[in-house]
């Protein structure tokens, strides 16, 4: 039984980008496909649409993910805050994203920061 939506995506992009594979699939949801889209937007998986069955994304990988995961508990990040946060979770400065659920919807850090937005903190992505 599959309880969190967003390690289950984050998941199985991870098993197979490790596993060499070229194409993922992930469960369908809303908040799944606004962070495929961001993590398409940089760079991170190719296109993605939904299967004939309409339950998956079958996502294509672009073999960029290093390491990728949900973050549990969803901290409440300040947009003060955000250095704090790479710190933590990302290797390098401008190395990787932070994955935000704002008032203005879903966003990477980079973003939020642009905005002056803080939000809860769902996952990362280098």
């Amino acid at each position: 039984m599959k309880h969190d939506t967003i390690a289950d995506v984050f998941s199985a992009l991870k098993n197979r980008e490790a596993m060499g594979r070229r194409t993922a699939l992930v469960p369908a949801s809303s908040l799944g496909a606004a962070i495929l889209g961001i993590m398409k937007e940089k760079g991170y998986v190719g296109d993605f649409q939904l299967t004939n069955r309409q339950k998956h994304y079958e996502v294509g990988l672009a073999g960029k993910i290093n390491d990728c995961n949900a973050v549990r508990p969803r901290f409440a990040v300040k947009r003060d805050e955000f250095i704090k946060w790479e710190k933590r979770f990302l290797p390098a400065n401008d190395v990787g994203i932070l994955i935000l659920s704002t008032s203005r919807g879903v966003m990477d850090h980079q973003r939020a920061k642009q905005e002056g937005l803080g939000g809860q903190l769902l996952g990362f992505v280098y």
